[in-house]
């Protein structure tokens, strides 16, 4: 009978199954020659049970030695076995995170690290980036051109995010100050984007050089209006800001620090309204929740603390210890949900209601970056030092991994990554210290299908 299927498709399939005969002749094989060993043990053993250097041996301590040795190559077997059909899973995964998950953009002009990047919440929406290069930019997310460049800090840009209902953005730098400035911004006509996927085969899916990083020829940014006063400084850090955010209504934002404390300040006064402390080492990221007065900060000390501001009279804390390395970040989900991410390679699902252990956890090969979970569809995706992203779901099932080879995705460590979850073009983004952030489109019908 003729196949229906694309003739591209159907040759994938015949090579993937034919990897498969391939894993399971050699497991055969091996199987095989195991038990070849195992009775040629067990033979021997029978053999000198009279006498091993010189000693008798009773029935029992005979049966205990030839059980270890057998228990022994049992777990070679079947630790070859897990090592062969990984291999097989792993074929899968790299063929269909191909399919799920194109890289559609790249936002190239930074002229150093980007720690950050996040999407515009209102219309018009446009991708920004905070890089250690000073600056902040702002990017038409269908064009990749620069439109606005924040140019009002003297130290790194460590975060950005915008307001929830008008043109304002808030960085926070290593200048040991957060800014609030005013963007104006008239989005060209979108011109089509081209396919820059590429289709790659498994083998091209190699380790690249650190040296390897995106050309920049001149300075993209120079050709675009430029901010270099912001509406509003705010000060009362000893020591890097790391990190800022807006609290639901965008009246108040909350700004994290090396100094171990977090801020809560007024914005339209720029006052201190309440100075968090309690962090016994420095602060690594803060996160607001979309839709109440909760803030989540983390820290070198392990931890991430709930602060809960939802009772004007009074603002409590909760701990929660669930990490053995630096705590990256700690983001909201829908519901009562917070994720953490550590360097102990971890990530952690959280019951707010449920401090004590968490419902799920993920173990992964790398240390964990500024993660973002896609609230609608409640996937998580994690940026590592590898230079991997990787999705999850939220009961810590792995969905896909982000193509990357020496043609495609970051080079670098990946710092951060951000839903867009209602964007027709790009759905996620990631940036990294190669100096560019990259926009995928996620066909996630399909990821969640294929789980």
């Amino acid at each position: 009978m003729d196949s229906k299927l694309p003739s591209s498709v159907r040759s994938t399939l015949l090579e993937l199954f034919g990897q498969i005969e391939r894993e399971f002749e050699n497991l055969y094989i091996e199987n095989l020659e195991l038990r070849r060993e195992i009775d040629t043990l067990n033979e021997r053993l029978a053999g000198e049970g009279q006498a091993i250097d010189g000693a008798e041996l009773s029935k029992g301590q005979l049966k205990t030695k030839a059980s270890h040795s057998t228990s022994q190559l049992s777990q070679k077997l079947k630790t070859t076995y897990k090592a062969s059909t990984s291999k097989i899973v792993s074929s899968f995964k790299t063929t269909t995170s191909r399919a799920v998950c194109q890289l559609v953009k790249e936002y190239i002009g930074h002229r150093d690290g980007i720690w950050d990047v996040s999407v515009a919440r209102t219309q018009p929406v446009v991708l920004g980036t905070a890089s250690a290069d000073h600056t902040a930019l702002l990017w038409s997310i269908e064009t990749g051109k620069c439109l606005v460049k924040y140019a009002g800090h003297v130290g790194s840009v460590n975060s950005i995010k915008f307001h929830p209902s008008e043109q304002l953005a808030l960085t926070a730098s290593g200048d040991q100050t957060a800014h609030i400035w005013r963007y104006v911004i008239q989005l060209p006509t979108p011109q089509p984007v081209a396919d820059t996927s590429q289709q790659i085969s498994g083998e091209d899916e190699i380790e690249c050089s650190d040296k390897d990083e995106p050309d920049i020829d001149g300075d993209v940014s120079s050709d675009c209006p430029t901010v270099r006063v912001p509406l509003t400084s705010l000060k009362s850090h000893q020591g890097v800001v790391i990190a800022a955010d807006w609290l639901v209504g965008g009246k108040q934002v909350v700004t994290a620090s090396w100094d171990r404390t977090a801020n809560l300040y007024d914005v339209e006064t720029s006052e201190l309204v309440h100075s968090l402390t309690g962090h016994d080492q420095e602060l690594t990221h803060c996160c607001t929740h979309p839709t109440q007065r909760l803030v989540v900060t983390s820290s070198r000390d392990t931890t991430f603390r709930l602060w809960d501001f939802r009772d004007p009279s009074i603002h409590s804390v909760n701990v929660f210890q669930g990490h053995t390395d630096t705590v990256t970040s700690a983001v909201f989900t829908v519901g009562d949900n917070v994720v953490s991410g550590s360097d102990d390679r971890t990530v952690k699902v959280w019951d707010l209601k449920n401090m004590r252990s968490p419902i799920a956890t993920i173990r992964t090969d790398s240390a964990i970056n500024r993660i973002n979970v896609c609230v609608g569809q409640k996937i998580i995706a994690l940026p590592h030092d590898n230079r991997q992203v990787r999705l999850f779901d939220m009961s810590g099932v792995r969905l896909a991994r982000l193509p990357r080879s020496s043609r495609q995705g970051h080079r670098r460590m990946v710092c951060c990554s951000a839903w867009s979850e209602d964007h027709p073009i790009c759905n996620l983004f990631t940036c990294g210290f190669d100096r560019q952030a990259i926009g995928w489109n996620i066909n996630i019908p399909a990821l969640l299908q294929e789980k």
